[in-house]
């Protein structure tokens, strides 16, 4: 059995996975339309695999936002794969791409790197960091209530003290989620109100604790040092955390998000990204070009408006979502 007819099978064994391949099917229909129509195209113009093949495909998944470097070893790989199976004709490389996509999400890794490391039965705390305007606020309510409809009590903390508005709208987001919010006055000391937060959060015996930061000081290290700040109280705190400390990055600015996340993994130590409006964009290939660069998972995707539309990140599902429709041609 391909690596095609397994991923199309682990979509369809029960109601829990065809429902994710819906949902990524549907979120990713942007990317799927440009990326594999371009393939499609590809391979329709040409019969066998050669090297002008390969340099056209270089410049599609280039063009997906797959990230120059990634695209590099992807392109390695896959001649590896094509002369070690002595694949002759293109169709045939369809099944090596998509599997091979998977294998550089992966890496060594097990598939379990997606989950939030929560503890069972004492506070876990999240650090939720990104520049403004990516949808941190917003991914902070979603996830809020993600956890709480799994049963958590939740305590939400409005770290980001400087923008104007910004405690507003996370008390917005906390009465959606139906989570309390931890807050003082606009110009606070952000360090001050995660460390009320951690307080509070204790007092009413919460499971979790997630905390907003600024996104925009004066610059780049003033906002460093901030974050730094925060993490140090939280450390003090409660030892051992923060349990994750996860960037929001907008899908839909590509390569300028992964500059971004190399600021920030330099400033703290980013144990995952939120990958907002997945489903705005072609460029869902940066997915791979974050996970491979920069060794940081994916661990949310955001495929949609609504509350419920963060999902956790699957691989299997994304490349799902790349191929659907070659899959359900392929389908008996």
């Amino acid at each position: 059995m391909g690596f095609m007819d397994k991923l199309k099978n682990k979509f369809k064994q029960n109601e829990e996975t065809e429902e994710v391949s819906e949902t990524y099917k549907q979120g990713m229909e942007k990317t799927r339309n440009s990326f594999s129509g371009k393939i499609n195209d590809l391979i329709a113009r040409y019969r066998k695999v050669d090297e002008d093949f390969f340099e056209e495909l270089e410049e599609v998944l280039i063009s997906a936002d797959v990230g120059v470097s990634t695209v590099m070893d992807l392109i390695d790989e896959l001649k590896m794969e094509v002369k070690r199976r002595n694949i002759k004709d293109s169709v045939e490389v369809k099944e090596v791409i998509s599997e091979k996509l998977v294998e550089i999400y992966y890496g060594d890794d097990d598939e379990d790197l997606e989950e939030l490391n929560i503890q069972d039965g004492e506070l876990s705390i999240i650090l939720v960091v990104g520049v403004n305007g990516v949808g941190k606020t917003t991914s902070i309510g979603k996830l809020a209530y993600k956890l709480k409809q799994e049963g958590k009590n939740v305590v939400l903390a409005a770290g980001d003290t400087f923008r104007a508005g910004a405690i507003e709208q996370l008390d917005v987001w906390g009465e959606r989620a139906g989570v309390d919010v931890i807050k003082q006055s606009e110009g606070s000391d952000p360090a001050a109100v995660i460390f009320d937060g951690i307080k509070s959060a204790k007092s009413r015996n919460a499971d979790v604790l997630i905390c907003d930061t600024a996104g925009r000081l004066q610059n780049k290290v003033n906002l460093m040092n901030e974050l730094a700040k925060v993490k140090r109280v939280i450390e003090r705190e409660v030892p051992g955390a923060p349990h994750e400390v996860l960037l929001v990055l907008d899908a839909t600015t590509g390569q300028n998000a992964m500059s971004q996340a190399k600021t920030f993994s330099e400033a703290t130590d980013v144990s995952g990204i939120v990958l907002t409006k997945l489903d705005g964009t072609a460029k869902g290939g940066i997915v791979l070009a974050i996970r491979n660069e920069l060794q940081i998972p994916v661990k949310f995707a955001g495929l949609g408006e609504k509350m419920e539309d963060l999902k956790e990140f699957n691989a299997h599902a994304f490349v799902y979502g790349l191929f659907a429709d070659l899959l359900e041609d392929t389908a008996e």
